[in-house]
């Protein structure tokens, strides 16, 4: 079977990709490289290098390759950036995924998984939070996402679609040859080992009196090895999950304090931290309820302990100190 992985050089999509090879299914990897490296598409896919923009390219990809499914993860990503270009993400996460969403549609392919977000929720009303919560997204990006999944309940009514969605919580770790470099980076294990490995002076805490055990933001970090598996199995069984929405988590929080106590030792250095005021919109607690993947999927993580994702993505930070090697943008 052959799979077209779109945002393949980014961090999520080119892990995901590796797993697929390695479990022998054919990759066609498609990305823009205006966020993604070139250097992160796996060895063994077929890369196109395509603006999801630009219909007609789309187009060629599906005439030169053939294509039995699509797992889509291209998107603009940042929230901080959807709140001060919304156009952009817009473009980006509704208009170039229903372009791809026609030339699925003409080429007659039946089999898409998205990568969606638990930005979708917004701000939680219960936690864990199941996937029945009520969607209220508190920026564009979440907005975006929403809408998408959406759209994609559209199309499978009037084409037969069938999709599953993935809404990650927090990804993490790396495998040993591939792993989290944005070109902007703000999320908070990455920033954490920068400060390890002296690249920048401290980590900010943003806020210390959350209604919290340690009075700092908890948050659900899940191994990259397990969303790549949760797309494995929502693709194995696709005709009978069509149209459903999964959490990918750990079920399971850990505080920004616990994980810098906890990078603290396994690495062995000494991480300066800066305690600083809250970032509006930030909610205390972010927990996925995970039990619905696990039920219909049989789903469990395998790697998700916060000692490990903590060790792969060290491991792969001292392997690759300055991330790829391809300029940025």
């Amino acid at each position: 079977m052959n799979i077209l992985v779109t945002g393949a050089a980014g961090y999520i999509g080119s892990i995901v990709s590796e797993v697929l090879l390695a479990r022998g299914f054919g990759v066609v990897a498609l990305d823009s490289l205006i966020e993604g490296h070139r250097e992160a598409v796996p060895p063994g896919a077929v890369f196109c290098h395509v603006d999801l923009a630009v219909r007609p390219h789309i187009e060629e990809v599906f005439d030169k390759n053939k294509i039995d499914a699509v797992m889509h993860f291209a998107a603009e990503a940042l929230v901080a950036k959807s709140m001060r270009e919304p156009s952009t993400f817009y473009a980006a996460n509704v208009a170039c995924g229903i372009n791809l969403l026609d030339a699925v549609t003409r080429h007659g392919v039946k089999k898409f998984i998205f990568s969606s977000t638990a930005a979708t929720y917004g701000e939680p009303e219960t936690v864990p939070i199941p996937e029945d919560h009520r969607k209220a997204p508190i920026n564009p990006y979440g907005k975006t996402k929403l809408l998408f999944e959406q759209v994609l309940a559209d199309y499978r009514a009037y084409t037969g679609l069938h999709y599953a969605t993935l809404r990650y919580f927090n990804a993490a770790g790396a495998s040993a040859e591939r792993g989290e470099a944005h070109r902007t980076e703000t999320h908070l294990i990455p920033r954490v080992l920068d400060a390890a490995a002296g690249a920048i002076p401290a980590v900010d805490v943003l806020g210390t009196d959350y209604p919290t055990p340690d009075g700092t933001c908890v948050r659900d970090y899940v191994h990259v090895f397990d969303i790549a598996d949760s797309h494995l199995r929502a693709l194995e069984n696709i005709e009978h999950v069509s149209g459903e929405a999964f959490n990918v988590g750990n079920g399971r929080g850990y505080s920004i304090l616990e994980v810098l106590d906890t990078a603290e030792r396994v690495t062995g250095e000494k991480i300066p931290r800066h305690l600083a005021a809250r970032r509006p919109g930030d909610p205390a607690v972010l927990v996925a309820s995970k039990e619905k993947l696990k039920s219909m999927l049989g789903w469990e993580t395998q790697h998700s302990t916060l000692d490990e994702i903590i060790a792969s993505a060290w491991a792969w930070k001292q392997k690759h100190p300055n991330g790829y090697s391809d300029p940025a943008k």
